[in-house]
């Protein structure tokens, strides 16, 4: 009996590594948020599918003026709106809310609201460079505005960290808008958030971190 309780040990000992490295593993790949309520409240629920498409209008804005200016600005910021777009996205398969966005072409929004933003900012972003980099200021503005409004009505853990995430990237972005517009003799006053909440933005520098 002893000598089987030893032999038992012993197996216990080398599988416990094994064991140890399966869940790091099965931690380390595990990109979707974990749901930490099995239920959300209706502005949750709302705030989400207006977030997915109102990054989606952030990517579509600055793919455009792409297109149309050449800036490189506006192919990173809207590589970063698409990572945007993939957080809000995990948020809704783990709850197991519809996506708003499907397969919409770019430009086109479930949101009227946003689908009418959209038009007024390609057409503005159409007459100048400097315009369009005021367009790019002002959704960032936007943003901040709309994640700061959000997180005062949202007690869930999951959607906070997601939304945090994208104000560290608002900011980062309107960073780079705001340095585009004043080294081209331009100026930015805040549409949205206030000017004590800009003025901090501005004078910090860049956020590390994925965005």
């Amino acid at each position: 009996m002893k000598k089987l309780l030893n032999v038992t040990a012993v197996m216990l000992l080398i599988a416990a590594p094994f064991v140890l490295m399966s869940c790091k593993k099965s931690d380390s790949n595990n990109i979707t948020p974990s749901a930490t309520t099995t239920t959300l409240t209706d502005y949750e629920k709302e705030s989400l599918l207006h977030m997915r498409e109102e990054e989606k209008l952030a990517r579509d804005v600055y793919t455009y003026m792409l297109n149309k200016w050449g800036l490189s600005i506006y192919s990173n910021i809207s590589s970063s709106e698409q990572n945007h777009m993939n957080a809000v996205l995990g948020l809704l398969n783990t709850y197991g809310i519809a996506d708003p966005v499907g397969n919409n072409a770019a430009g086109v929004f479930k949101n009227a609201e946003l689908q009418n933003l959209y038009n007024t900012l390609i057409a503005k972003g159409d007459i100048s460079l400097m315009d369009a980099l005021t367009v790019g200021a002002t959704i960032e503005d936007m943003d901040l505005y709309d994640i700061r409004i959000a997180k005062e009505k949202i007690s869930n853990a999951d959607i906070i960290s997601v939304y945090d995430n994208l104000a560290k990237g608002s900011r980062n972005h309107m960073r780079e808008f705001y340095s585009q517009i004043t080294s081209r003799g331009g100026s930015y006053a805040p549409q949205y958030i206030t000017q004590s909440e800009m003025d901090a933005i501005i004078n910090s520098p860049k956020e590390m971190g994925k965005e």
